[in-house]
Protein backbone atom coordinates (compact mmCIF):
# COMPACT_ATOMS: atom_id res chain seq x y z
CA UNK A 1 0.00 0.00 0.00
CA UNK A 2 1.49 3.56 -0.53
CA UNK A 3 0.39 6.46 1.04
CA UNK A 4 1.17 10.00 -0.42
CA UNK A 5 0.91 13.01 2.33
CA UNK A 6 0.35 16.20 1.50
CA UNK A 7 1.75 19.18 2.94
CA UNK A 8 -0.05 22.18 1.82
CA UNK A 9 -0.51 25.95 2.15
CA UNK A 10 -4.47 26.29 2.80
CA UNK A 11 -6.46 30.01 3.17
CA UNK A 12 -9.06 29.76 5.59
CA UNK A 13 -12.71 30.57 3.59
CA UNK A 14 -10.97 30.31 0.26
CA UNK A 15 -12.89 27.26 -0.61
CA UNK A 16 -12.14 27.54 -4.42
CA UNK A 17 -8.19 27.17 -3.64
CA UNK A 18 -8.16 24.98 -1.14
CA UNK A 19 -10.03 22.38 -3.26
CA UNK A 20 -8.02 23.01 -6.71
CA UNK A 21 -4.95 22.53 -4.12
CA UNK A 22 -6.48 19.55 -2.88
CA UNK A 23 -7.53 18.39 -6.23
CA UNK A 24 -4.17 18.81 -8.17
CA UNK A 25 -1.94 16.76 -5.51
CA UNK A 26 -4.49 13.95 -5.80
CA UNK A 27 -3.48 14.02 -9.34
CA UNK A 28 0.15 13.97 -8.52
CA UNK A 29 -0.69 10.97 -5.99
CA UNK A 30 -2.37 9.09 -8.80
CA UNK A 31 0.33 9.41 -10.36
CA UNK A 32 2.62 7.89 -8.40
CA UNK A 33 0.10 5.08 -7.60
CA UNK A 34 -0.92 6.42 -4.05
CA UNK A 35 -3.41 4.12 -2.64
CA UNK A 36 -4.47 6.95 0.05
CA UNK A 37 -3.72 11.16 0.24
CA UNK A 38 -3.68 12.28 3.45
CA UNK A 39 -4.72 16.36 3.96
CA UNK A 40 -4.47 18.29 6.74
CA UNK A 41 -7.28 19.27 9.52
CA UNK A 42 -9.76 20.98 8.56
CA UNK A 43 -8.35 21.25 4.73
CA UNK A 44 -11.67 22.01 3.53
CA UNK A 45 -12.10 25.87 4.99
CA UNK A 46 -8.21 26.58 6.73
CA UNK A 47 -7.50 26.37 9.98
CA UNK A 48 -8.34 28.38 12.77
CA UNK A 49 -11.61 29.69 11.02
CA UNK A 50 -12.69 30.57 14.60
CA UNK A 51 -16.18 32.17 14.09
CA UNK A 52 -16.51 31.70 10.56
CA UNK A 53 -18.27 28.34 11.60
CA UNK A 54 -21.01 29.84 13.39
CA UNK A 55 -22.19 30.65 9.45
CA UNK A 56 -24.62 27.72 7.70
CA UNK A 57 -23.36 29.35 4.48
CA UNK A 58 -19.37 28.52 6.03
CA UNK A 59 -20.29 24.81 6.54
CA UNK A 60 -22.49 24.44 3.51
CA UNK A 61 -19.04 25.53 1.82
CA UNK A 62 -16.85 22.88 3.63
CA UNK A 63 -19.45 19.98 2.45
CA UNK A 64 -19.47 20.95 -0.85
CA UNK A 65 -15.80 20.58 -1.12
CA UNK A 66 -15.90 17.31 0.30
CA UNK A 67 -19.05 16.28 -2.03
CA UNK A 68 -16.33 17.80 -4.95
CA UNK A 69 -13.56 15.02 -3.55
CA UNK A 70 -15.73 12.55 -3.36
CA UNK A 71 -16.15 12.35 -7.26
CA UNK A 72 -12.27 12.12 -7.58
CA UNK A 73 -11.82 8.80 -4.73
CA UNK A 74 -12.74 6.22 -7.37
CA UNK A 75 -9.20 5.49 -8.36
CA UNK A 76 -7.53 6.83 -4.83
CA UNK A 77 -8.65 6.88 -0.77
CA UNK A 78 -8.70 10.73 0.48
CA UNK A 79 -8.51 11.19 4.27
CA UNK A 80 -9.24 15.12 4.71
CA UNK A 81 -10.45 17.34 7.45
CA UNK A 82 -13.19 19.32 7.66
CA UNK A 83 -16.12 20.39 10.09
CA UNK A 84 -19.19 18.55 9.90
CA UNK A 85 -22.66 18.77 11.42
CA UNK A 86 -23.78 17.09 14.71
CA UNK A 87 -26.90 15.38 13.96
CA UNK A 88 -28.17 15.43 17.46
CA UNK A 89 -29.94 18.26 19.17
CA UNK A 90 -27.78 18.32 22.54
CA UNK A 91 -24.21 19.81 22.35
CA UNK A 92 -22.62 21.72 20.06
CA UNK A 93 -23.60 22.15 16.34
CA UNK A 94 -20.40 21.21 14.88
CA UNK A 95 -17.71 18.22 15.00
CA UNK A 96 -14.27 18.78 13.82
CA UNK A 97 -14.01 15.64 11.53
CA UNK A 98 -11.77 13.84 9.57
CA UNK A 99 -13.37 12.14 6.19
CA UNK A 100 -12.15 8.80 4.74
CA UNK A 101 -13.32 8.67 1.01
CA UNK A 102 -13.29 5.98 -1.60
CA UNK A 103 -15.25 4.97 -4.51
CA UNK A 104 -17.28 8.09 -4.29
CA UNK A 105 -18.57 7.52 -1.27
CA UNK A 106 -18.28 8.45 2.14
CA UNK A 107 -17.19 4.88 3.67
CA UNK A 108 -15.92 6.82 7.83
CA UNK A 109 -16.08 10.09 9.53
CA UNK A 110 -14.08 10.03 13.00
CA UNK A 111 -14.45 13.05 15.19
CA UNK A 112 -11.89 14.78 17.06
CA UNK A 113 -11.87 13.51 20.71
CA UNK A 114 -9.23 15.91 22.06
CA UNK A 115 -10.44 19.73 21.89
CA UNK A 116 -7.46 22.35 23.00
CA UNK A 117 -9.20 25.12 25.19
CA UNK A 118 -5.65 27.14 25.88
CA UNK A 119 -3.37 29.05 24.17
CA UNK A 120 -3.90 29.92 20.62
CA UNK A 121 -6.52 27.18 20.80
CA UNK A 122 -10.53 27.98 21.69
CA UNK A 123 -11.98 24.40 19.56
CA UNK A 124 -14.36 23.73 22.79
CA UNK A 125 -16.26 27.14 21.91
CA UNK A 126 -17.18 25.24 18.58
CA UNK A 127 -16.85 21.78 18.40
CA UNK A 128 -18.25 18.90 20.58
CA UNK A 129 -16.24 15.67 20.96
CA UNK A 130 -16.51 11.94 19.85
CA UNK A 131 -17.64 9.68 21.57
CA UNK A 132 -17.39 6.66 19.31
CA UNK A 133 -14.17 5.43 18.59
CA UNK A 134 -13.95 3.06 15.07
CA UNK A 135 -11.16 2.27 12.68
CA UNK A 136 -12.11 2.19 8.80
CA UNK A 137 -11.02 -0.83 6.43
CA UNK A 138 -8.80 -0.33 3.18
CA UNK A 139 -7.51 -2.56 0.98
CA UNK A 140 -7.03 -5.39 4.30
CA UNK A 141 -5.80 -2.89 6.53
CA UNK A 142 -7.17 -1.26 10.00
CA UNK A 143 -7.06 2.52 9.86
CA UNK A 144 -7.06 4.50 12.92
CA UNK A 145 -8.34 8.43 11.96
CA UNK A 146 -7.40 10.60 14.45
CA UNK A 147 -7.36 14.42 14.63
CA UNK A 148 -4.59 16.87 15.77
CA UNK A 149 -4.69 17.25 19.60
CA UNK A 150 -6.25 13.17 19.80
CA UNK A 151 -2.83 11.93 19.73
CA UNK A 152 -1.21 14.13 22.99
CA UNK A 153 -2.94 12.32 25.30
CA UNK A 154 -0.80 9.08 25.29
CA UNK A 155 -2.04 6.49 27.94
CA UNK A 156 -4.39 8.80 29.38
CA UNK A 157 -1.55 11.14 31.12
CA UNK A 158 -2.30 14.50 30.12
CA UNK A 159 -4.16 16.22 32.89
CA UNK A 160 -6.24 18.36 30.24
CA UNK A 161 -8.10 15.53 29.32
CA UNK A 162 -9.92 12.23 30.42
CA UNK A 163 -10.13 10.36 27.65
CA UNK A 164 -7.55 8.71 25.49
CA UNK A 165 -8.77 8.12 21.51
CA UNK A 166 -6.38 5.80 20.42
CA UNK A 167 -6.51 3.88 23.34
CA UNK A 168 -10.49 3.29 22.79
CA UNK A 169 -9.11 2.63 19.23
CA UNK A 170 -6.92 -0.76 20.30
CA UNK A 171 -9.28 -2.91 20.58
CA UNK A 172 -10.38 -3.16 16.93
CA UNK A 173 -6.42 -3.64 15.76
CA UNK A 174 -5.80 -1.15 13.68
CA UNK A 175 -2.44 -1.95 11.41
CA UNK A 176 -1.76 1.87 10.88
CA UNK A 177 -2.80 5.34 12.25
CA UNK A 178 -3.44 8.40 10.09
CA UNK A 179 -3.46 11.92 12.14
CA UNK A 180 -4.57 14.75 10.31
CA UNK A 181 -3.45 18.07 12.03
CA UNK A 182 -2.86 22.00 11.94
CA UNK A 183 -0.45 21.83 14.85
CA UNK A 184 1.33 25.83 14.91
CA UNK A 185 4.90 26.67 14.47
CA UNK A 186 6.80 27.92 17.81
CA UNK A 187 10.44 27.48 17.71
CA UNK A 188 10.79 24.75 20.62
CA UNK A 189 7.80 22.64 19.14
CA UNK A 190 8.72 20.78 16.60
CA UNK A 191 10.95 18.61 18.69
CA UNK A 192 8.26 18.18 21.09
CA UNK A 193 5.82 17.16 18.27
CA UNK A 194 8.59 14.11 17.15
CA UNK A 195 8.69 12.82 21.07
CA UNK A 196 4.74 12.50 20.96
CA UNK A 197 4.75 10.75 17.77
CA UNK A 198 7.68 8.49 18.95
CA UNK A 199 5.82 7.64 22.33
CA UNK A 200 2.22 6.81 20.11
CA UNK A 201 4.31 4.71 17.89
CA UNK A 202 5.97 2.95 20.86
CA UNK A 203 2.41 2.59 22.79
CA UNK A 204 0.76 1.30 20.15
CA UNK A 205 3.32 -0.69 17.45
CA UNK A 206 1.83 0.85 14.66
CA UNK A 207 3.13 2.81 11.64
CA UNK A 208 2.10 6.70 12.24
CA UNK A 209 1.42 9.18 9.04
CA UNK A 210 1.00 12.79 10.49
CA UNK A 211 0.38 15.29 8.31
CA UNK A 212 0.39 19.07 8.94
CA UNK A 213 -0.68 22.08 7.21
CA UNK A 214 2.15 24.59 5.95
CA UNK A 215 1.27 28.59 5.67
CA UNK A 216 0.27 31.46 8.23
CA UNK A 217 -3.14 32.54 9.18
CA UNK A 218 -2.58 36.51 10.36
CA UNK A 219 -0.55 35.78 13.26
CA UNK A 220 -0.29 31.59 13.04
CA UNK A 221 2.40 30.45 11.36
CA UNK A 222 2.11 26.58 10.43
CA UNK A 223 5.61 25.29 9.75
CA UNK A 224 4.59 21.70 8.02
CA UNK A 225 7.13 19.46 8.91
CA UNK A 226 4.85 16.13 8.34
CA UNK A 227 6.38 12.77 9.89
CA UNK A 228 5.99 9.09 9.14
CA UNK A 229 6.83 7.22 12.43
CA UNK A 230 7.47 3.54 11.82
CA UNK A 231 5.89 1.09 14.52
CA UNK A 232 9.28 1.34 16.60
CA UNK A 233 9.53 4.48 17.29
CA UNK A 234 11.93 5.52 14.50
CA UNK A 235 11.39 8.70 12.77
CA UNK A 236 10.98 7.22 9.20
CA UNK A 237 11.13 10.77 8.04
CA UNK A 238 10.20 13.88 8.54
CA UNK A 239 9.03 16.66 5.50
CA UNK A 240 10.29 19.96 5.12
CA UNK A 241 9.25 22.57 7.27
CA UNK A 242 7.73 26.36 5.76
CA UNK A 243 7.03 24.46 2.38
CA UNK A 244 4.32 23.12 0.39
CA UNK A 245 5.22 19.55 -0.11
CA UNK A 246 4.25 15.88 -1.51
CA UNK A 247 5.42 13.08 -0.73
CA UNK A 248 4.43 9.46 -1.31
CA UNK A 249 5.43 6.27 0.96
CA UNK A 250 5.38 2.64 0.99
CA UNK A 251 3.77 1.42 3.93
CA UNK A 252 5.74 -1.86 4.02
CA UNK A 253 8.82 0.29 3.77
CA UNK A 254 7.76 2.44 6.90
CA UNK A 255 6.78 -1.22 8.92
CA UNK A 256 10.54 -2.57 7.89
CA UNK A 257 11.57 0.88 9.19
CA UNK A 258 15.71 1.17 9.02
CA UNK A 259 15.66 4.77 8.16
CA UNK A 260 16.24 7.81 9.87
CA UNK A 261 15.48 10.96 8.44
CA UNK A 262 14.62 14.00 10.55
CA UNK A 263 15.29 17.91 9.40
CA UNK A 264 17.82 19.67 11.29
CA UNK A 265 16.19 21.94 14.23
CA UNK A 266 18.21 25.83 14.51
CA UNK A 267 16.38 28.01 16.83
CA UNK A 268 17.19 31.23 14.78
CA UNK A 269 16.82 29.76 11.43
CA UNK A 270 13.48 28.25 11.58
CA UNK A 271 12.45 32.13 13.07
CA UNK A 272 13.81 33.75 10.11
CA UNK A 273 11.88 31.19 8.15
CA UNK A 274 8.92 31.63 9.86
CA UNK A 275 8.75 35.45 9.68
CA UNK A 276 9.47 35.39 6.04
CA UNK A 277 6.50 32.93 5.57
CA UNK A 278 4.42 34.71 7.88
CA UNK A 279 4.92 38.01 6.18
CA UNK A 280 4.29 36.37 2.75
CA UNK A 281 0.95 34.77 3.37
CA UNK A 282 -0.20 37.86 5.40
CA UNK A 283 0.10 39.79 1.98
CA UNK A 284 -0.62 37.35 -0.12
CA UNK A 285 -3.80 35.98 1.67
CA UNK A 286 -5.08 39.79 2.30
CA UNK A 287 -4.34 40.73 -1.68
CA UNK A 288 -1.74 43.35 -0.52
CA UNK A 289 1.61 43.79 -1.92
CA UNK A 290 3.65 46.52 -0.69
CA UNK A 291 5.01 47.54 2.57
CA UNK A 292 6.81 50.30 3.85
CA UNK A 293 8.22 50.71 6.99
CA UNK A 294 10.51 53.32 9.03
CA UNK A 295 14.27 52.95 8.78
CA UNK A 296 15.75 54.65 11.74
CA UNK A 297 19.86 52.88 11.41
CA UNK A 298 18.86 50.54 14.51
CA UNK A 299 18.98 46.90 14.45
CA UNK A 300 15.18 46.22 14.95
CA UNK A 301 14.09 48.12 11.76
CA UNK A 302 16.80 46.69 9.53
CA UNK A 303 15.99 42.93 10.47
CA UNK A 304 12.16 43.87 9.50
CA UNK A 305 13.48 45.33 6.29
CA UNK A 306 15.72 42.28 5.67
CA UNK A 307 12.96 40.34 6.51
CA UNK A 308 10.50 42.11 4.24
CA UNK A 309 12.45 42.30 1.16
CA UNK A 310 13.20 38.44 1.62
CA UNK A 311 9.57 38.08 2.00
CA UNK A 312 7.88 40.31 -0.96
CA UNK A 313 10.68 41.15 -3.30
CA UNK A 314 12.81 44.64 -3.16
CA UNK A 315 10.52 46.58 -5.41
CA UNK A 316 7.95 45.90 -2.84
CA UNK A 317 9.24 47.73 0.10
CA UNK A 318 9.96 51.03 0.56
CA UNK A 319 11.66 53.12 3.72
CA UNK A 320 11.06 56.41 5.06
CA UNK A 321 14.12 57.55 6.54
CA UNK A 322 12.63 60.49 9.38
CA UNK A 323 15.57 61.95 11.53
CA UNK A 324 14.90 64.34 13.59
CA UNK A 325 17.56 67.04 16.09
CA UNK A 326 18.85 63.89 18.04
CA UNK A 327 19.02 61.35 15.62
CA UNK A 328 23.16 60.53 15.42
CA UNK A 329 24.95 60.88 11.50
CA UNK A 330 25.84 57.19 11.98
CA UNK A 331 22.38 56.55 11.98
CA UNK A 332 21.13 57.51 9.25
CA UNK A 333 24.71 56.60 7.23
CA UNK A 334 23.82 53.31 8.75
CA UNK A 335 20.03 53.11 7.36
CA UNK A 336 21.85 54.67 3.82
CA UNK A 337 24.11 52.12 3.42
CA UNK A 338 21.46 49.03 4.70
CA UNK A 339 18.63 50.83 1.78
CA UNK A 340 21.06 50.51 -0.90
CA UNK A 341 22.44 47.26 -0.33
CA UNK A 342 19.23 45.81 -0.73
CA UNK A 343 18.08 48.32 -3.50
CA UNK A 344 15.10 49.23 -2.25
CA UNK A 345 13.61 52.47 -2.53
CA UNK A 346 13.74 55.11 0.09
CA UNK A 347 12.91 58.89 1.06
CA UNK A 348 14.55 60.87 3.66
CA UNK A 349 12.20 63.38 5.97
CA UNK A 350 13.46 65.07 8.27
CA UNK A 351 11.21 66.20 10.94
CA UNK A 352 12.70 68.82 12.84
CA UNK A 353 10.70 71.78 11.48
CA UNK A 354 7.28 69.52 12.06
CA UNK A 355 8.45 69.16 16.12
CA UNK A 356 9.71 72.98 16.53
CA UNK A 357 5.95 73.55 14.44
CA UNK A 358 4.42 71.12 17.53
CA UNK A 359 6.46 72.94 20.17
CA UNK A 360 5.23 76.41 19.33
CA UNK A 361 1.41 75.63 18.80
CA UNK A 362 1.78 73.91 22.53
CA UNK A 363 3.98 76.53 24.25
CA UNK A 364 1.16 78.43 25.54
CA UNK A 365 -0.24 75.21 27.31
CA UNK A 366 3.67 73.37 28.29
CA UNK A 367 4.36 76.88 29.05
CA UNK A 368 7.84 76.36 31.04
CA UNK A 369 7.32 72.62 31.45
CA UNK A 370 10.48 70.58 31.17
CA UNK A 371 11.07 68.39 28.17
CA UNK A 372 9.79 64.72 28.82
CA UNK A 373 8.58 61.94 27.60
CA UNK A 374 6.08 64.36 25.94
CA UNK A 375 8.03 65.52 23.62
CA UNK A 376 9.63 62.05 22.57
CA UNK A 377 6.16 61.03 21.91
CA UNK A 378 5.37 63.68 19.63
CA UNK A 379 8.54 62.68 16.99
CA UNK A 380 7.45 58.84 16.96
CA UNK A 381 4.11 59.94 16.29
CA UNK A 382 4.99 62.61 13.63
CA UNK A 383 7.16 59.12 12.23
CA UNK A 384 4.09 57.19 12.31
CA UNK A 385 1.86 60.02 10.53
CA UNK A 386 4.16 60.43 7.77
CA UNK A 387 4.59 56.35 7.75
CA UNK A 388 0.78 55.82 7.34
CA UNK A 389 0.40 58.91 5.01
CA UNK A 390 2.70 57.09 2.57
CA UNK A 391 0.56 53.68 3.71
CA UNK A 392 -2.90 55.62 2.18
CA UNK A 393 -1.59 57.58 -0.40
CA UNK A 394 0.36 54.65 -1.91
CA UNK A 395 -1.17 51.13 -0.57
CA UNK A 396 1.75 50.09 1.01
CA UNK A 397 1.14 48.21 4.14
CA UNK A 398 2.93 49.85 7.19
CA UNK A 399 5.13 46.90 9.29
CA UNK A 400 5.81 47.64 12.81
CA UNK A 401 9.31 46.98 13.88
CA UNK A 402 8.98 46.76 17.69
CA UNK A 403 10.61 43.68 19.51
CA UNK A 404 9.03 41.31 22.52
CA UNK A 405 11.03 42.53 24.68
CA UNK A 406 9.68 46.33 24.34
CA UNK A 407 6.30 45.40 23.54
CA UNK A 408 6.63 43.61 27.00
CA UNK A 409 7.36 46.48 28.86
CA UNK A 410 5.89 49.36 26.59
CA UNK A 411 8.89 50.98 25.44
CA UNK A 412 7.48 52.30 22.76
CA UNK A 413 4.75 55.08 21.56
CA UNK A 414 0.43 54.42 20.64
CA UNK A 415 0.11 55.98 17.57
CA UNK A 416 3.49 56.16 16.73
CA UNK A 417 6.20 53.56 16.60
CA UNK A 418 3.23 51.37 17.53
CA UNK A 419 1.72 51.45 14.23
CA UNK A 420 1.47 48.86 11.57
CA UNK A 421 -0.87 46.79 10.21
CA UNK A 422 1.67 43.13 10.78
CA UNK A 423 4.29 43.39 13.52
CA UNK A 424 6.96 41.58 12.26
CA UNK A 425 9.22 40.84 15.13
CA UNK A 426 7.10 41.40 17.90
CA UNK A 427 7.79 37.77 19.37
CA UNK A 428 11.38 37.94 19.04
CA UNK A 429 13.16 38.87 22.35
CA UNK A 430 15.74 42.03 21.50
CA UNK A 431 19.13 39.36 22.21
CA UNK A 432 17.02 37.15 19.26
CA UNK A 433 16.96 39.96 17.61
CA UNK A 434 20.74 40.67 17.72
CA UNK A 435 21.13 36.21 16.57
CA UNK A 436 18.44 37.27 13.80
CA UNK A 437 21.46 39.58 12.98
CA UNK A 438 24.19 37.61 13.43
CA UNK A 439 22.13 34.48 11.09
CA UNK A 440 21.53 36.93 8.11
CA UNK A 441 24.75 38.33 8.00
CA UNK A 442 26.59 34.66 8.44
CA UNK A 443 27.18 34.62 4.26
CA UNK A 444 27.46 38.48 3.48
CA UNK A 445 27.66 41.82 5.72
CA UNK A 446 24.19 43.00 4.61
CA UNK A 447 23.01 44.60 8.13
CA UNK A 448 26.06 46.82 8.94
CA UNK A 449 28.09 46.12 11.58
CA UNK A 450 28.15 49.15 13.47
CA UNK A 451 23.99 48.93 13.76
CA UNK A 452 24.49 45.91 15.59
CA UNK A 453 27.35 46.76 17.97
CA UNK A 454 26.26 50.40 18.64
CA UNK A 455 24.45 50.76 21.96
CA UNK A 456 20.51 50.67 21.19
CA UNK A 457 18.76 53.91 21.77
CA UNK A 458 15.14 55.70 20.19
CA UNK A 459 17.07 58.97 19.84
CA UNK A 460 14.36 60.79 21.13
CA UNK A 461 16.61 63.00 23.78
CA UNK A 462 20.19 63.86 23.64
CA UNK A 463 22.63 60.41 24.31
CA UNK A 464 19.56 58.55 25.28
CA UNK A 465 19.97 54.60 25.64
CA UNK A 466 17.43 51.93 25.93
CA UNK A 467 19.55 51.34 29.03
CA UNK A 468 18.85 54.66 30.62
CA UNK A 469 15.11 53.02 31.10
CA UNK A 470 15.21 49.23 31.10
CA UNK A 471 18.02 47.27 32.21
CA UNK A 472 20.90 45.40 29.85
CA UNK A 473 17.92 43.11 27.36
CA UNK A 474 20.62 39.38 28.72
CA UNK A 475 19.35 40.51 32.13
CA UNK A 476 15.78 42.07 31.04
CA UNK A 477 14.63 39.01 28.54
CA UNK A 478 15.54 35.99 30.80
CA UNK A 479 13.37 37.77 33.64
CA UNK A 480 10.26 38.29 30.70
CA UNK A 481 11.14 34.64 29.23
CA UNK A 482 10.28 33.16 32.87
CA UNK A 483 7.11 35.60 33.49
CA UNK A 484 5.49 35.47 29.53
CA UNK A 485 6.30 31.88 28.55
CA UNK A 486 6.78 29.86 32.03
CA UNK A 487 3.77 32.05 33.90
CA UNK A 488 6.44 32.26 36.96
CA UNK A 489 5.45 34.73 39.66
CA UNK A 490 7.72 37.18 40.88
CA UNK A 491 8.85 34.98 43.95
CA UNK A 492 9.81 32.08 41.80
CA UNK A 493 11.62 34.23 39.49
CA UNK A 494 13.21 36.23 42.59
CA UNK A 495 14.11 32.73 44.06
CA UNK A 496 16.18 31.83 40.46
CA UNK A 497 18.70 34.64 41.94
CA UNK A 498 17.16 37.97 40.18
CA UNK A 499 17.18 40.67 42.07
CA UNK A 500 14.12 41.32 43.82
CA UNK A 501 13.30 45.21 42.92
CA UNK A 502 14.27 44.88 39.23
CA UNK A 503 11.79 42.01 39.57
CA UNK A 504 8.46 43.63 40.56
CA UNK A 505 9.79 46.57 38.22
CA UNK A 506 9.66 44.81 35.29
CA UNK A 507 6.57 42.38 35.97
CA UNK A 508 4.62 45.72 37.08
CA UNK A 509 5.28 47.34 33.62
CA UNK A 510 4.35 44.39 32.01
CA UNK A 511 1.23 44.49 33.75
CA UNK A 512 0.66 47.96 33.30
CA UNK A 513 1.39 48.40 29.47
CA UNK A 514 -1.59 45.23 28.74
CA UNK A 515 -3.72 48.13 27.10
CA UNK A 516 -0.86 49.25 24.35
CA UNK A 517 -0.77 45.71 23.29
CA UNK A 518 -4.23 45.62 23.08
CA UNK A 519 -4.11 48.58 20.20
CA UNK A 520 -0.91 47.14 18.57
CA UNK A 521 -1.05 45.16 15.16
CA UNK A 522 -0.90 41.37 15.36
CA UNK A 523 1.83 39.58 16.04
CA UNK A 524 3.56 36.94 14.13
CA UNK A 525 4.08 33.84 16.78
CA UNK A 526 7.04 31.95 17.36
CA UNK A 527 7.24 31.41 20.44
CA UNK A 528 5.22 29.41 22.88
CA UNK A 529 3.85 32.64 24.13
CA UNK A 530 3.08 35.16 21.95
CA UNK A 531 1.20 38.02 22.52
CA UNK A 532 -2.25 38.34 21.26
CA UNK A 533 -4.77 36.00 20.79
CA UNK A 534 -2.99 33.36 22.97
CA UNK A 535 -2.31 35.78 26.13
CA UNK A 536 -5.14 36.90 27.62
CA UNK A 537 -4.52 39.13 30.39
CA UNK A 538 -7.06 41.89 31.61
CA UNK A 539 -5.91 45.69 31.01
CA UNK A 540 -7.79 46.78 34.27
CA UNK A 541 -6.26 44.55 37.02
CA UNK A 542 -4.31 44.31 40.08
CA UNK A 543 -1.85 41.59 40.19
CA UNK A 544 1.77 43.03 41.13
CA UNK A 545 0.38 46.90 40.11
Amino acid sequence: MKICVAQLNYHIGNFESNLKKMMNAIEDAKSQNADIICFAELATCGYPPRDFLEFDDFIRLSNESIHQLQKMSHDIAIVVGSPSKNPRAEGKDLYNSVFFLYNGEIQHVQHKTLLPTYDVFDEYRYFDPADKFEVVSFKGKKIALTVCEDIWNIGNENPLYTICPMDEMMPHKPDLMINVSASPFSYSHAEERLHILRCNANRYKVPIFYVNQVGAQTELIFDGGSVVVSPDGVIYEEMSYFVEENKVFDLESVIRGGVKKEQPKDKIKDIHDALVLGLQDYFNKLGFAKAVLGLSGGIDSAITLVLAVRALGKDNVRVLMMPSQFSSQHSLDDALVLAEKLGIYYNIIPIKEMYDSFMIHLQPIFQDAPFNVTEENIQARIRGILNMAISNKFGNILLNTTNKSEMAVGYGTLYGDLCGGLSVIGDVYKTDVYRLAAYINKDENIIPQNTISKPPSAELRPNQKDSDSLPEYDILDPILYKYIEECKGPDEIIKEGFDETLVKRILRLVNINEFKRHQTAPVLRVTSKAFGVGRRMPIVGKYLS
